[in-house]
Parts: C-alpha cells; sequence; structure tokens
C-alpha cells in the first residue's frame, strides 16, 4: 500500500485523492515532529501565565472574554468539540470524510497550531485504521472553516459519537478505536479548537472535484468531436491557426483533443445530396473549444487555488516561527468557496453546451438526414427522445446549482462571526453538478455514437471507432427498436465516470490535454 509522508510545508493534491480515495497510509516525518514538539512548548509556556490567550485559556468566538482557569482547560477543549459537532442531515461520503481529516492533519503537522505530536499521530493512526468518523451534510458556514465536519471527526478521536470502520460497518467511535488499539486522546490547552479550525473539508472537495473534472473535460471534447461527425460538421473550426489567434490555452487545447478525435474521419463536411454545402456548424458544435475551453481555464485558476491552500497552514491562533502566537482570520474560506462556485458555473455551461447537440442530433430538421430522434420506425419507436428529457432536466438542475453560495453570508456567534464564507456548501453543490455533469455528456455519448452507427456507408475516425466499440463492449447497445433505455444510460454513465471513454481514445489520438 502507498504511503503519503506528511511534513510541515503542506502535500500534493495526489497526497489527497491518494488517501482520500484509495487508502493510502499516512506518516508524519522526522521534520513534522519536531515542528509539533516545538509549538507545544510554546503553547505550555503560555498556558502557565496568567495573562489570557485567546484558544490557550479563554473561551472561544464571542465567549472569548472569559478567561478560564487551569482546571477547567481540558472541559473546555472537550467541551469545544461536542458543542460543535451539532451537524444536521444525510452523511457525508467517506472519500469526503478522509480528505478533511488528512487535510487537517496536514495543518496540525506544519508545527502552527501547537497540536502535541501524540495526537497528530493518533490522527493518522484512526485514518490508517480506515476508521471514518460519521460527518453530515448540513453544519458548515465555511467561517471559522468547516467547524461543524471537523468537530465530529475530534469527536471520534476522543471516542465519542459514531463512526464507520474498514468493513462498512457503523459503531461507536470508542469500540472502533479500541479494536484497533488506539488510544483515545485527552485533549490539553488549544488542541480542541486547533482540529476544527480550517477549510479542510471544502479544500478536499475542491482537490477531487478538480480530479473528476480533468476527465469529464476531457470526455466532452470527445463527445462533442462524436456529434460533429454524426452531424456530418465540419472540422476546419478546430485548425490550431484559427485558436492561435485567441491565444486562451484552453480553447487551444480544446480544439486540439477534437482535432485528434477526429483525425482519419469520413463523416466530416459531407454534403448530402439535394443539400447545400455548409458554410458553418450550429454554435453548440462550432464553438465547442471555446466554452470547454474557457472550463479548462478557470480550472487552471482553481488549481492555483487549491495548491495555495494546500501550502498554508490554517489554524486561529497560530504559532509563529518566532514564538508568537498570533489571533488571525486565515480561517476564513473565501479563496477556496469563489473557484468552487466558479466551477459550477463552468461545468453548468458545458451540460448546457452537450445537451444542445444531443438535441440537435434528435431533431430530423437539424440532424442532415438522421432519422426523427434516432428511432429505428420513428411513430412505432420514440428513439432517445426521452433521454434528451432527461439531459434537459439535469442541464436545468445544474443552472440552478450554478448559483454562487458563496455571494451569501449569514453572520453567527452572537454576531462575532458576522461574514462566512459558505464554502462548504459550494462544494458540496459542486459535487452534485459534477454528478450531474457526467450524466449528460453519457447521455450525448449514447446519441452521437447511434447517430455515427446510422450513418450507413460512412466510416468514422479511428479514434471515434474505437470509442463506439468500447462503449458497445461495456453493455450499451446501439441503433435499434425501442428498449429499456435507463440500464443503457446507466451502463453510459458508469463508462464515463470511470474514465473508460479517455481510455478507449486515447491509444489512439495520443494523450489528450
Amino acid at each position: 500500500m502507498q504511503t503519503v509522508v506528511l511534513g510541515t510545508s503542506g502535500t500534493t493534491p495526489q497526497d489527497v485523492i491518494d488517501v482520500a480515495r484509495h487508502g493510502a497510509r499516512v506518516e508524519l516525518s522526522t521534520e513534522a515532529v519536531r515542528a509539533l514538539a516545538a509549538a507545544r512548548d510554546v503553547i505550555d509556556a503560555l498556558a502557565a501565565k496568567p495573562e489570557p490567550v485567546y484558544g490557550v485559556s479563554t473561551g472561544f468566538g464571542a465567549l472569548a472574554t472569559r478567561h478560564i482557569s487551569h482546571e477547567l482547560r481540558a472541559q473546555l477543549q472537550r467541551n469545544i468539540v461536542r458543542s460543535h459537532a451539532a451537524g444536521m442531515g444525510p452523511r457525508v461520503e467517506r472519500e469526503v470524510v478522509r480528505a478533511l481529516m488528512f487535510l487537517r492533519l496536514k495543518t496540525v503537522a506544519s508545527g502552527h497550531t501547537g497540536v502535541r505530536p501524540e495526537v497528530a499521530q493518533t490522527m493518522a493512526d484512526v485514518l490508517n485504521a480506515g476508521i471514518t468518523p460519521v460527518v453530515h451534510e448540513y453544519g458548515s458556514l465555511g467561517c471559522s472553516g468547516d467547524l461543524a465536519p471537523l468537530s465530529h471527526c475530534a469527536l471520534a478521536l476522543m471516542g465519542e459519537g459514531d463512526a464507520e470502520g474498514p468493513d462498512g460497518e457503523l459503531r461507536p467511535a470508542g469500540e472502533l478505536l479500541a479494536a484497533h488499539g488506539i488510544a483515545p486522546v485527552e485533549l490539553k490547552e488549544k488542541e480542541g479548537l486547533a482540529l476544527l479550525n480550517g477549510t479542510d473539508g471544502m479544500l478536499g472537495m475542491l482537490i477531487m472535484a478538480l480530479a473528476d473534472l480533468d476527465t469529464l473535460y476531457k470526455s466532452a471534447d470527445i463527445t462533442a468531436a462524436l456529434s460533429l461527425e454524426a452531424l456530418l460538421g465540419t472540422e476546419k473550426v478546430l485548425e490550431p491557426e484559427l485558436h492561435a489567434i485567441r491565444p486562451h490555452p484552453g480553447q487551444a487545447a480544446a480544439a486540439a483533443n477534437m482535432l485528434a478525435v477526429l483525425k482519419g474521419s469520413g463523416l466530416t463536411g459531407h454534403a448530402l445530396a439535394g443539400e447545400a454545402p455548409r458554410v458553418q456548424d450550429a454554435y453548440s458544435v462550432r464553438c465547442a473549444p471555446q466554452v470547454a475551453g474557457a472550463g479548462r481555464d478557470t480550472m487552471a485558476h482553481a488549481r492555483l487555488v487549491a495548491e495555495r491552500e494546500l501550502a498554508a497552514a490554517v489554524d486561529n491562533p497560530v504559532v509563529l516561527s518566532d514564538g508568537r502566537v498570533a489571533s488571525n482570520g486565515n480561517f476564513h474560506g473565501a479563496p477556496v468557496a469563489y473557484v468552487l462556485d466558479f466551477l459550477a458555473i463552468a461545468a453548468a455551461d458545458l451540460g448546457s453546451i452537450a445537451e444542445r447537440r444531443t438535441d440537435r442530433l434528435l431533431d430530423k430538421n437539424r440532424s442532415h438526414g438522421l432519422p426523427p430522434f434516432l428511432a429505428e420506425d420513428a411513430g412505432v419507436d420514440s428513439g432517445l427522445m426521452i433521454a434528451q428529457y432527461t439531459q434537459a432536466a439535469l442541464v436545468s438542475e445544474m443552472k440552478r446549482l450554478a448559483v454562487p453560495a458563496s455571494a451569501d453570508s449569514i453572520p453567527s456567534s452572537a454576531m462575532q462571526e458576522d461574514h462566512v464564507s459558505m464554502g462548504w456548501s459550494a462544494a458540496r453543490k459542486l459535487r452534485t453538478a459534477i454528478g450531474n455533469l457526467n450524466r449528460i455528456i453519457a447521455v450525448e455519448l449514447y446519441a452521437a455514437t447511434r447517430g455515427i452507427e446510422l450513418r450507413q456507408g460512412l466510416t468514422p475516425a479511428p479514434a471515434s471507432r474505437a470509442a463506439i466499440d468500447a462503449l458497445r463492449a461495456a453493455g450499451v447497445a446501439g441503433p435499434g427498436p425501442d428498449r429499456f433505455l435507463a440500464p443503457d444510460l446507466a451502463a453510459a454513465d458508469a463508462f464515463v465516470g470511470a474514465g473508460k471513454l479517455v481510455a478507449a481514445v486515447e491509444p489512439v489520438t495520443g494523450p489528450l490535454a
């Protein structure tokens, strides 16, 4: 099993994916353990002084004015975890919780939080044991970070609350810790606060979203190319010279991908008998690189934000390298929230243009010779009519999901926390949008491949043929009489989501951008 070693300087997107989705083990470097111990010495020294220090010897948020006596400080740390573990609603996905825990450990390992090395080691042990605390959908305002979700994770470290074991069974966290030989932590000054105060949930979901969207944007380029073929469109608009004079890198990459898929096609630019030669295709075909390219450039900006956040130590207060303990506002989720919302907007537009191509394939007045709804016997058969309805419903929902969460703010903590990021909500809706985008692309794939196969006597590009063959091998049927469509669409959805469309095409085209 792969091992990820955490030092003091952050981590990488791939490390997050490996831990969250693939169960990679986590270890603390010697450097991190030393930094943890040094920062803890600073906190212990401050805890011994009579002067109040926020998070060390005071209450929290609007209650920070109370100085807490020595004998109540352990109780204070336990209480913040218990009281803040106030989430409601359905459980969030295991991979999200693992990303959340790993990223909180990343900040702890920086040596800027004052958490003891043994607490950090327990966090790693819980991850390595495959124990996943129950975290709920609702509870985070994205400031001070993802408080409620992180509190549910910290609660499990204390041996309280519920968690899922590696076998998938839900049990009391204390039982699971005992079964794996892990002692519950007894929190000391500042540690409860340090385990709760970060953007880790929204950041973890951003990193996984970028990985998923990377595959989906390549898949969308492929399905756009397949639709262009099925519609007998022209590939001339994809020539590199045209995209060089509008130098958006994402646009050039999308056009190059489509051109690579279409290489050797016998369908492009083909005029039907009695039909006037087409000078231009519709926008949904001709402008596919511009839309997909703008989304790619949005992803590039989001990656930059994610990389900066991965290098950050997000906590309040923090232990600085000169020994000062300073309050700050670095827990505010705005940088992450904005790009999560931006990605949802781009994904909605990509889904929208894909649906327009599908609709064009099904309309006999605009499909240049294809049968109505790609049906075997139109009238007796309805073909893919309702598949497009489903796709349209998904697009409509994606437009609703594109409304920015980060434009909202609800004051909390008696107006102490009077401006919040709503970044967790932005991340949750982006995950839903990505699932919908996958389905939308799957419907276009289903329609475009059927359209190509109905062009009898014309030969598709070798890459297109590879995509069609792989889809059929996955159990998704081609043209024919009406059949129960839902299983075919589900299989196409799984095919796209597993990256099999990209995997089928790249041996022919080479790596897609």
